[in-house]
Protein backbone atom coordinates (compact mmCIF):
# COMPACT_ATOMS: atom_id res chain seq x y z
CA UNK A 1 0.00 0.00 0.00
CA UNK A 2 1.31 3.20 -0.61
CA UNK A 3 1.50 6.14 1.40
CA UNK A 4 -0.60 9.03 0.83
CA UNK A 5 1.54 12.54 0.36
CA UNK A 6 0.83 15.56 2.96
CA UNK A 7 -1.76 17.96 1.70
CA UNK A 8 -0.69 21.79 1.94
CA UNK A 9 -3.31 23.99 3.59
CA UNK A 10 -2.04 27.85 2.76
CA UNK A 11 -2.96 30.75 5.08
CA UNK A 12 -2.33 34.59 2.98
CA UNK A 13 -1.14 37.01 4.30
CA UNK A 14 -2.19 40.67 4.98
CA UNK A 15 -4.07 42.25 2.21
CA UNK A 16 -4.10 39.28 0.18
CA UNK A 17 -6.61 36.54 -0.87
CA UNK A 18 -5.98 32.58 -1.87
CA UNK A 19 -5.10 34.07 -5.22
CA UNK A 20 -1.55 34.45 -4.16
CA UNK A 21 -1.16 30.92 -4.00
CA UNK A 22 -2.50 30.39 -7.81
CA UNK A 23 0.85 30.06 -9.38
CA UNK A 24 2.50 27.78 -6.96
CA UNK A 25 -0.36 25.22 -5.87
CA UNK A 26 -0.77 23.21 -9.55
CA UNK A 27 2.82 22.44 -9.12
CA UNK A 28 2.32 20.87 -5.60
CA UNK A 29 -0.77 19.02 -7.17
CA UNK A 30 1.58 17.82 -10.31
CA UNK A 31 3.95 16.27 -7.22
CA UNK A 32 0.83 14.30 -5.68
CA UNK A 33 -0.28 16.56 -3.18
CA UNK A 34 -4.04 17.79 -2.46
CA UNK A 35 -3.84 21.66 -1.99
CA UNK A 36 -6.25 23.78 -0.62
CA UNK A 37 -6.65 27.71 -0.01
CA UNK A 38 -9.13 29.86 1.57
CA UNK A 39 -9.99 33.43 1.80
CA UNK A 40 -9.65 34.77 5.70
CA UNK A 41 -12.52 36.15 7.24
CA UNK A 42 -12.08 39.98 6.15
CA UNK A 43 -10.16 39.40 3.55
CA UNK A 44 -10.82 37.94 -0.61
CA UNK A 45 -14.32 37.44 -0.90
CA UNK A 46 -14.79 38.31 2.83
CA UNK A 47 -13.10 42.06 2.82
CA UNK A 48 -15.23 45.06 2.83
CA UNK A 49 -13.26 48.15 1.67
CA UNK A 50 -14.41 51.98 3.08
CA UNK A 51 -16.65 53.72 0.92
CA UNK A 52 -14.56 56.52 0.53
CA UNK A 53 -12.02 54.01 -1.36
CA UNK A 54 -14.62 53.53 -4.28
CA UNK A 55 -14.89 57.03 -5.21
CA UNK A 56 -12.26 58.11 -7.45
CA UNK A 57 -10.39 60.42 -7.36
CA UNK A 58 -9.48 59.41 -4.00
CA UNK A 59 -10.72 61.60 -1.20
CA UNK A 60 -7.83 61.22 1.32
CA UNK A 61 -9.05 63.21 4.06
CA UNK A 62 -12.15 60.50 3.93
CA UNK A 63 -9.77 57.65 3.28
CA UNK A 64 -7.54 58.50 6.22
CA UNK A 65 -10.31 59.01 8.86
CA UNK A 66 -12.87 56.33 7.92
CA UNK A 67 -14.06 53.61 10.05
CA UNK A 68 -12.75 50.26 8.83
CA UNK A 69 -15.74 47.84 8.03
CA UNK A 70 -13.37 45.40 8.63
CA UNK A 71 -13.11 46.41 12.22
CA UNK A 72 -14.12 43.77 14.01
CA UNK A 73 -12.19 40.84 12.04
CA UNK A 74 -10.47 39.19 15.44
CA UNK A 75 -7.65 36.50 15.04
CA UNK A 76 -10.01 34.25 16.68
CA UNK A 77 -12.28 34.13 13.93
CA UNK A 78 -9.48 33.46 10.98
CA UNK A 79 -7.99 30.73 13.47
CA UNK A 80 -11.61 29.07 13.28
CA UNK A 81 -11.83 29.02 9.72
CA UNK A 82 -8.28 27.77 9.11
CA UNK A 83 -8.74 25.16 11.52
CA UNK A 84 -11.96 23.60 9.60
CA UNK A 85 -10.39 24.24 6.51
CA UNK A 86 -7.58 21.74 7.95
CA UNK A 87 -9.90 19.49 9.35
CA UNK A 88 -12.17 19.18 5.67
CA UNK A 89 -9.12 18.93 4.36
CA UNK A 90 -7.84 15.39 6.38
CA UNK A 91 -11.20 14.42 5.85
CA UNK A 92 -11.37 14.49 2.42
CA UNK A 93 -8.39 13.70 1.87
CA UNK A 94 -7.14 11.49 4.40
CA UNK A 95 -3.73 13.50 4.17
CA UNK A 96 -1.65 14.87 6.76
CA UNK A 97 -1.67 18.48 6.90
CA UNK A 98 1.24 20.62 6.35
CA UNK A 99 -0.32 24.40 7.30
CA UNK A 100 1.79 27.02 5.10
CA UNK A 101 1.16 31.16 6.49
CA UNK A 102 2.78 33.90 4.86
CA UNK A 103 3.64 37.26 6.18
CA UNK A 104 0.79 37.87 8.75
CA UNK A 105 -0.83 34.17 7.86
CA UNK A 106 1.61 32.83 10.10
CA UNK A 107 -0.16 34.16 13.21
CA UNK A 108 -3.02 31.82 12.49
CA UNK A 109 -0.69 28.86 11.71
CA UNK A 110 0.82 29.55 15.30
CA UNK A 111 -3.22 29.59 17.16
CA UNK A 112 -4.29 26.57 15.05
CA UNK A 113 -0.55 24.31 15.58
CA UNK A 114 -1.26 25.07 19.37
CA UNK A 115 -5.30 24.11 19.54
CA UNK A 116 -4.83 20.81 17.20
CA UNK A 117 -1.25 19.80 17.24
CA UNK A 118 -1.70 16.32 16.32
CA UNK A 119 -3.47 16.80 13.30
CA UNK A 120 -0.51 18.56 11.62
CA UNK A 121 2.20 17.59 9.83
CA UNK A 122 4.06 20.12 10.06
CA UNK A 123 3.79 24.31 10.46
CA UNK A 124 5.32 25.95 7.84
CA UNK A 125 6.01 30.06 7.79
CA UNK A 126 6.47 31.62 4.21
CA UNK A 127 8.28 34.68 5.73
CA UNK A 128 5.94 35.21 8.07
CA UNK A 129 5.16 36.05 11.99
CA UNK A 130 6.20 33.38 13.63
CA UNK A 131 6.23 35.78 17.27
CA UNK A 132 7.57 34.45 20.08
CA UNK A 133 5.36 33.47 23.33
CA UNK A 134 4.61 36.74 25.36
CA UNK A 135 4.99 39.12 22.18
CA UNK A 136 2.53 40.56 20.04
CA UNK A 137 3.19 41.11 16.26
CA UNK A 138 2.46 44.95 16.81
CA UNK A 139 5.78 44.52 19.26
CA UNK A 140 7.34 43.14 16.53
CA UNK A 141 6.39 45.43 14.26
CA UNK A 142 7.92 48.45 16.23
CA UNK A 143 11.27 46.21 17.11
CA UNK A 144 14.35 47.88 15.87
CA UNK A 145 14.60 44.42 14.05
CA UNK A 146 11.79 45.77 11.25
CA UNK A 147 13.73 48.64 10.50
CA UNK A 148 13.90 48.88 6.67
CA UNK A 149 10.53 47.70 6.53
CA UNK A 150 8.96 49.17 3.54
CA UNK A 151 5.07 48.32 4.54
CA UNK A 152 4.84 51.56 7.16
CA UNK A 153 5.39 53.80 4.19
CA UNK A 154 2.13 52.09 2.36
CA UNK A 155 -0.39 53.05 5.19
CA UNK A 156 -2.96 55.46 4.17
CA UNK A 157 -4.19 56.17 7.98
CA UNK A 158 -3.82 56.33 11.74
CA UNK A 159 -4.81 52.56 12.91
CA UNK A 160 -6.26 53.77 16.29
CA UNK A 161 -8.85 55.86 14.35
CA UNK A 162 -10.02 53.45 11.63
CA UNK A 163 -9.53 50.31 13.45
CA UNK A 164 -7.20 48.90 10.19
CA UNK A 165 -3.70 48.78 8.83
CA UNK A 166 -4.92 50.94 5.52
CA UNK A 167 -3.33 50.51 2.13
CA UNK A 168 -4.37 51.97 -1.15
CA UNK A 169 -4.35 48.99 -4.00
CA UNK A 170 -6.34 51.10 -6.62
CA UNK A 171 -3.59 53.83 -6.06
CA UNK A 172 -2.99 55.60 -9.74
CA UNK A 173 0.13 57.44 -8.55
CA UNK A 174 3.29 56.24 -9.78
CA UNK A 175 5.69 56.85 -6.59
CA UNK A 176 3.03 54.74 -4.05
CA UNK A 177 2.82 51.95 -7.05
CA UNK A 178 6.44 51.93 -7.29
CA UNK A 179 7.08 51.77 -3.43
CA UNK A 180 3.93 48.90 -3.02
CA UNK A 181 6.67 46.73 -5.63
CA UNK A 182 9.61 47.10 -3.32
CA UNK A 183 8.01 46.11 0.04
CA UNK A 184 5.85 43.45 -1.85
CA UNK A 185 7.34 42.14 -4.95
CA UNK A 186 10.68 44.07 -5.57
CA UNK A 187 11.99 41.00 -7.29
CA UNK A 188 8.96 41.10 -10.27
CA UNK A 189 7.77 43.73 -12.81
CA UNK A 190 5.59 46.74 -12.55
CA UNK A 191 3.20 44.23 -14.89
CA UNK A 192 3.38 41.99 -12.78
CA UNK A 193 2.09 44.20 -9.76
CA UNK A 194 -0.89 45.62 -11.37
CA UNK A 195 -1.95 41.95 -11.90
CA UNK A 196 -1.55 41.06 -7.96
CA UNK A 197 -3.44 44.53 -7.09
CA UNK A 198 -6.69 43.31 -8.02
CA UNK A 199 -7.13 40.95 -6.12
CA UNK A 200 -6.00 42.77 -2.70
CA UNK A 201 -8.38 44.59 -0.24
CA UNK A 202 -7.53 48.01 1.39
CA UNK A 203 -8.06 47.05 5.25
CA UNK A 204 -6.26 44.91 7.64
CA UNK A 205 -8.12 44.55 11.08
CA UNK A 206 -5.42 45.92 13.45
CA UNK A 207 -6.65 44.12 16.72
CA UNK A 208 -5.11 40.45 15.28
CA UNK A 209 -1.99 42.31 15.99
CA UNK A 210 -2.31 43.48 19.35
CA UNK A 211 -2.06 40.13 21.43
CA UNK A 212 0.49 37.43 21.94
CA UNK A 213 0.31 34.46 19.73
CA UNK A 214 -0.80 31.42 22.04
CA UNK A 215 2.45 28.65 21.75
CA UNK A 216 3.56 26.16 24.49
CA UNK A 217 6.33 23.80 23.93
CA UNK A 218 3.80 20.61 24.97
CA UNK A 219 1.41 21.73 22.26
CA UNK A 220 2.68 24.14 19.73
CA UNK A 221 6.37 22.64 20.69
CA UNK A 222 5.70 19.57 19.53
CA UNK A 223 4.50 20.18 15.59
CA UNK A 224 7.51 19.76 13.40
CA UNK A 225 8.00 23.43 12.45
CA UNK A 226 9.66 25.41 9.48
CA UNK A 227 10.83 28.68 8.37
CA UNK A 228 11.65 29.87 5.12
CA UNK A 229 13.65 32.97 4.92
CA UNK A 230 13.37 35.16 2.27
CA UNK A 231 16.20 37.58 1.67
CA UNK A 232 15.22 39.90 -0.33
CA UNK A 233 12.61 40.87 2.08
CA UNK A 234 11.50 44.71 2.10
CA UNK A 235 8.29 43.52 4.00
CA UNK A 236 10.00 41.47 6.96
CA UNK A 237 13.69 42.25 6.64
CA UNK A 238 15.59 39.33 7.16
CA UNK A 239 17.01 40.20 10.12
CA UNK A 240 13.98 40.10 11.60
CA UNK A 241 12.75 36.26 10.20
CA UNK A 242 15.90 35.34 11.87
CA UNK A 243 14.97 37.27 15.21
CA UNK A 244 11.91 35.38 15.21
CA UNK A 245 13.39 32.11 14.65
CA UNK A 246 15.81 32.72 17.29
CA UNK A 247 13.27 33.45 19.66
CA UNK A 248 11.03 30.91 19.31
CA UNK A 249 13.59 28.30 19.10
CA UNK A 250 14.72 29.81 22.86
CA UNK A 251 11.33 29.38 24.12
CA UNK A 252 10.33 26.30 22.87
CA UNK A 253 13.40 24.15 23.79
CA UNK A 254 13.58 22.50 19.81
CA UNK A 255 14.98 23.77 16.64
CA UNK A 256 13.17 25.44 13.66
CA UNK A 257 13.97 23.78 9.90
CA UNK A 258 15.16 26.69 8.13
CA UNK A 259 15.32 27.37 4.28
CA UNK A 260 16.58 30.33 2.02
CA UNK A 261 15.36 31.76 -0.94
CA UNK A 262 16.99 34.73 -2.89
CA UNK A 263 13.47 36.39 -2.97
CA UNK A 264 11.64 38.72 -2.10
CA UNK A 265 8.01 39.01 0.29
CA UNK A 266 5.96 37.00 -2.12
CA UNK A 267 7.88 34.58 -3.58
CA UNK A 268 4.80 32.22 -4.17
CA UNK A 269 4.32 34.40 -6.86
CA UNK A 270 8.12 35.19 -8.30
CA UNK A 271 9.70 31.56 -7.26
CA UNK A 272 7.25 29.41 -7.38
CA UNK A 273 9.12 26.52 -8.37
CA UNK A 274 11.49 26.76 -6.24
CA UNK A 275 9.35 27.17 -3.36
CA UNK A 276 7.56 24.32 -4.60
CA UNK A 277 10.88 22.34 -4.17
CA UNK A 278 11.01 23.22 -0.77
CA UNK A 279 7.42 22.26 0.34
CA UNK A 280 8.08 19.08 -1.44
CA UNK A 281 10.96 18.19 0.66
CA UNK A 282 9.59 19.58 3.77
CA UNK A 283 6.25 16.95 3.02
CA UNK A 284 9.02 14.39 2.56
Amino acid sequence: MFDIKPAFVFVHGAWQAAAVWRKLMPLLEARGHAVRALDLPGAGAHARHPVSFDRRPLDTHAFASEASPNAATTQDDRTRAVIDLVESTRKHTGAPVALVGHSVGGLPVTAVAEAIPQRLHAAVYLCAYMVAPGMSALALRQHPVMHGSLIPTLQKANPRQTGALRIDPRSDDPAYREQMRLAFCGDMSADDLARELVHMHSDEAAGQLLLPSPMTAERFGRVPRHYVRTLDDRAIPAAAQDFMIAGVDGAMGNRTHTHTLAAAHMSQLSRPEALAGVLSAIAA
